[in-house]
């Protein structure tokens, strides 16, 4: 009943959704994890006979919101070291538990069928890229690198203005599909999920490893089921499902 409770009052406050129950395994991941974890959990639900994984994606820092508020969440998967850092400097994590499970890649891409001549970095401050997407700095772990690498090139001044903020790496990615931005900062697992919509026209250097770590919750739920989980992802079946999205091992 405080389980249900707890999901009640953060659902009011928009901060989780209603549906999970303490039988449950939830797992909170970054939105770049989306399809990949989509097509793990049945896999280890079929492993684990009578677990329901129940999945939130949002951008990194979102979700680890979520969970210092309450949120009932047995697994949180990041996309960067900084956020996960801050989810232990809170003592949110179960000791022990964090592992880091796959590396990504910033890159640069452009619509399919888009004009600008985006080639490189430096392309950014041409008069003819009008519109720049890229995860919100302060929020998303890609918009952080994407600053990352622009600053270290000089370039953040010209970008700056141009800068079209997403809420979350997919967001990025939705606006230079769309053709709504001339050019994004997304992971290069997101573009191959747009292979028909975007093109990759550089893979962008970043001053430390893109390394996604995961962690079960301490006090969550289910934080033995969350164990398990993190142990599936390390496992040569989980990998190869996440090598199937692109990532790469750690």
């Amino acid at each position: 009943m405080l389980v249900a409770h707890r999901l009640a009052a953060l659902a009011a406050a928009g901060l989780f959704s209603l549906g999970a129950s303490a039988a449950d395994l939830t797992v909170s991941a970054a939105a770049s994890l989306t399809n990949a974890f989509k097509e793990l959990a049945p896999q280890f639900e079929a492993a684990h006979p009578g677990t329901k994984v129940l999945l939130n994606f949002a951008a990194s820092d979102a979700l680890l919101a979520q969970i210092a508020k309450g949120a009932p969440v047995d697994v949180f998967a990041s996309a960067d070291q900084e956020t996960m850092d801050k989810a232990e400097a809170q003592k949110l994590l179960a000791a022990g538990s964090r592992r880091n499970f796959v590396n990504n890649a910033l890159v640069l891409i452009t619509p399919v069928d888009g004009t600008a001549p985006v080639m490189a970095l430096a392309d950014l401050s041409k008069p003819e890229v009008k519109r720049v997407a890229l995860g919100k700095p302060e929020g998303v772990p890609a918009g952080r690198y994407a600053r990352g690498a622009l600053e270290a090139a000089k370039l953040w001044p010209a970008v700056e203005p141009k800068a079209v903020y997403a809420t979350n790496v997919r967001q990025a990615l939705d606006y230079v599909a769309r053709g709504e931005a001339d050019a994004g900062f997304v992971y290069a697992t997101d573009a191959a999920i747009q292979k028909d919509k975007v093109k990759v026209a550089a893979t962008i250097p970043t001053e430390t490893a893109i390394s996604y770590p995961v962690a079960a919750i301490a006090g969550g739920p289910n934080t033995e089921a969350g164990r398990q989980f993190i142990a599936y992802l390390l496992s040569a079946s989980g990998q190869a499902v996440l090598a199937k999205y692109g990532f790469q091992k750690p």
